[in-house]
């Protein structure tokens, strides 16, 4: 497939065009789908659904967060975070444990073996994607490297939407 060309803007600052705006939409959801579609199937747990995965990393970034905290940051519904958190307590990755302040309130934190998981678990994606980089030029490499703080941005706003 012909890669698609980005229209070239006449100021140094200007603002991005749609289509390049959409074409930066586009290509960070296929480059995370192709990345996700390798999920690692660990020997002894079995495939571990985007979700799980998912669940796991937050868990493990915030610890302690509650179910509802969960659903909020990772946008999910409840039931589907409920039952993730099931599933990841039955493998051992997570455990629940009650507040200490207020008990009708459910803790969840990361187990040593959800984290070594989720560690092995990355390492398997950023091996291809590392081999992959490899192949680009300088020059590419180059602008990645530029270019990561600005995603990592776009990401954080994503995360956190401004309400208004």
């Amino acid at each position: 497939m012909p890669t698609p060309t980005r229209p070239e803007s006449t100021a140094a600052h200007a603002e991005p065009s749609s289509a390049l705006r959409s074409e930066l939409s586009v290509v960070l959801r296929e480059l995370a789908w192709t990345i996700h579609r390798h999920t690692p199937e660990r020997a002894g747990v079995g495939p571990i659904p985007t979700t799980e995965i998912a669940l796991l990393k937050q868990v493990i970034d915030a610890p302690g967060s509650t179910v509802g905290e969960l659903v909020a940051t990772l946008g999910l519904q409840q039931p589907n975070v409920s039952a993730a958190l099931r599933t990841l307590e039955q493998r051992g990755f997570v455990s629940r444990g009650k507040d200490a302040a207020d008990r009708r309130v459910w803790r969840i934190r990361p187990t040593d073996r959800g984290i070594a998981e989720h560690r092995a678990i990355s390492d398997a994606w950023t091996r291809p994607v590392d081999e992959a980089v490899a192949e680009l030029t300088d020059e590419q490499r180059r602008a990645l490297d530029d270019a990561l703080e600005s995603l990592q941005a776009v990401h954080r706003l994503l995360q956190h939407p401004a309400t208004g």
